[in-house]
């Protein structure tokens, strides 16, 4: 059990009050933490308003040095980090070391970033209102940073906020989920005490909105970098003020499997997207738009390939999905089924409890117009609709308030070349499923999605200002 505390700046602070997190598996108490209020997260933020103003003449070296040395302790203590997230949150252990070689991977790409993040020089004398002077803009980082992150992936959503705002100059309060405190802990701790770091640049609070909304309206964070629901997005919107804002939230995630596609290989993909980190993740396959030619021989592949997963103990190194995060999870995921059935959809794999886990599930003959594939469903359920065209599917695809990610499945080139042109989108992959994301690239969404972009490269620009000089 892993005891995690409370840092105000670089500084651990007791509390007296206590919470517990339990597995989600079994039951046990696997971490505690300690119970915080608005007064910590007001104290917290004092501290990162002071700590700024060393951490932003940190020179650049050192804070590479900071990321590599975070990187080279997590590689140290990897299965540690594994073993908590599994306990925290259930994800199979094969999964939860995926995403702790990810964390070290996007800590390791946001330092080789910070060594080409530059500006470029002005021409002012190129119009005749000018003048010649020597002009250029830099970036320099934006000030404090409150970072909130959720719980399908407690580390390395962490880490694509945590590397490259502490790399960028910036001082930051993290508040990091409430179902993997440990593991936000144990993250943070790495960088608190590394040789390299920036004294109290780094607090984390843990707690529910109220503690939430207490940093997210105070006036002294320039930032506010946000992953998770809508409603909570929305939330952060309109309490934040005049603030930067950075929102990764929901998706409802699509893919067309075309005529031309190779039914066995998206079938295979199509049940690990869907069903991967027991389908809680934003990008997760939710809608597969099957053109009516292959929809039968689609459907009975894709119940095959589903009924080849393994639901069992997420500790055992061959299971694919254990349990979902709660119990409240998985009584919401059988509404949504018992809905679709009513409104005519079947269940062609899954829809049942496995020893008290949520079994992937398939439905067919789904519509358009059913609940289950208007909203993000954050469960291991996947529905098949089936379409006559593509101008059917994009059209299908598009109606929806969100825009994460979306897929297709062909062999016909000019299919994709009209899939990266008509799909409404802020990622888009060809013959894998959306649930795709390496760390590297830019991810983000448009619409309900949200706003702005992760990734070191594109992360850095959300905690950097644009800052112009003129010399004359």
């Amino acid at each position: 059990m892993v005891e995690a505390k409370l840092f105000i700046g670089s500084d651990r602070v007791d509390k007296s009050e206590k919470g517990e997190r339990r597995s989600p598996y079994d039951g046990r108490v696997v971490s505690t933490y300690p119970v915080c209020g608005t007064d910590d997260a007001e104290a917290a933020l004092v501290v990162a308003q002071k700590a700024f103003e060393n951490a932003k003449k940190t020179p650049l070296s050192q804070r590479i040095s900071w990321l590599r040395d975070v990187a080279r302790r997590l590689e140290e203590e990897k299965e540690l980090f594994a073993r908590t997230i599994t306990d925290e949150i259930g994800k199979p252990i094969m999964f939860s070391r995926i995403e702790v070689d990810r964390c070290i991977e996007t800590v390791e790409l946001t330092a080789d970033a910070l060594t080409h993040m530059r500006g470029e020089t002005i021409p002012t004398d190129a119009t005749c209102s000018g003048k010649k002077s020597t002009a250029f803009w830099r970036r320099i980082p934006a000030g404090v940073v409150v970072a909130i992150t959720p719980f399908n992936f407690p580390l390395n959503l962490a880490a694509h906020k945590l590397a490259p705002a502490l790399g960028a100059g910036c001082s930051v309060v993290l508040k990091p989920t409430p179902e993997a405190p440990a593991t936000a802990y144990l993250f943070a701790k790495a960088f608190i005490e590394s040789e390299y770091a920036a004294k109290d640049a780094l607090s984390v609070v843990y707690g529910d909105a109220e503690v939430g909304g207490a940093l997210v309206s105070s006036p002294i964070p320039r930032v506010v970098s946000f992953t998770g629901s809508v409603p909570v997005g929305n939330i952060i919107t309109k309490t934040a003020g005049i603030k930067r804002v950075s929102l990764e939230l929901g998706g409802n995630a699509a893919t067309f499997v075309e005529k031309s596609a190779d039914i066995s290989h998206a079938a295979t993909r199509c049940a690990f997207g869907a069903f991967v980190n027991s389908g809680q993740v934003c990008i997760s396959l939710q809608r597969i738009y099957v053109d009516a030619s292959i929809y039968d021989r689609f459907a009975e592949a894709m119940a095959k390939e589903t009924g080849k997963l393994k639901v069992a103990s997420p500790y055992e190194d061959d299971t694919f999905m254990g349990p979902l995060i709660n119990e409240e999870a998985g009584e919401r995921a059988l509404r949504w089924i018992q809905s679709a059935k009513k409104e005519g959809a079947r269940v062609i794999a899954g829809g049942e409890l496995v020893d008290g886990m949520f079994a992937p599930t398939v439905m067919a003959d789904v519509r358009d117009d059913m609940a289950i594939v208007c909203e993000e469903v954050f469960a291991p359920i996947v529905s098949l609709v089936k379409v006559d065209s593509f101008d059917e599917a994009v059209k299908k695809m598009n109606d929806s308030p969100y825009g994460l990610q979306f897929s297709i499945f062909t062999n016909d080139l000019k299919m994709t070349q009209r899939a990266m042109e008509e799909f409404e989108c802020g990622g888009i992959v060809v013959n894998d499923v959306p649930t795709v994301r390496f760390d590297i690239q830019p991810y983000g969404g448009v619409k309900l999605s949200g706003i702005g972009r992760e990734g070191p490269d594109f992360a850095l620009e959300e905690f950097t200002e644009i800052q112009s000089v003129v010399i004359f």
